[in-house]
């Protein structure tokens, strides 16, 4: 479900990608319209999407899905 709603990153509704990103990192701190998730790394991909009338916005859409890959990616065994 997750990747065909994430497919065409112009064509994702807000509340589809907050459901998501909620699912997979938690409560997110809000700060305006700013919907800022922890992830378990430094850096980017850093997740922070805002509503473009009832749409994500693209580029936003696209930096979750890096997210959820890295999130994906298997640990290194030591």
């Amino acid at each position: 479900m997750k990747k065909d709603i994430l497919a065409n990153p112009a064509n994702v509704a807000f509340k589809d990608l907050l459901e998501i990103c909620r699912k997979h990192f938690g409560e997110p701190r809000i700060k305006g319209s700013h919907h800022i998730f922890k992830t378990p790394w430094q850096g980017d991909p850093r997740i922070n999407i805002q509503r473009d009338g009832k749409m994500a916005k693209p580029y936003q859409v696209r930096m979750v899905q890096k997210a959820l890959e890295k999130l994906e990616e298997p640990k290194d065994e030591v």
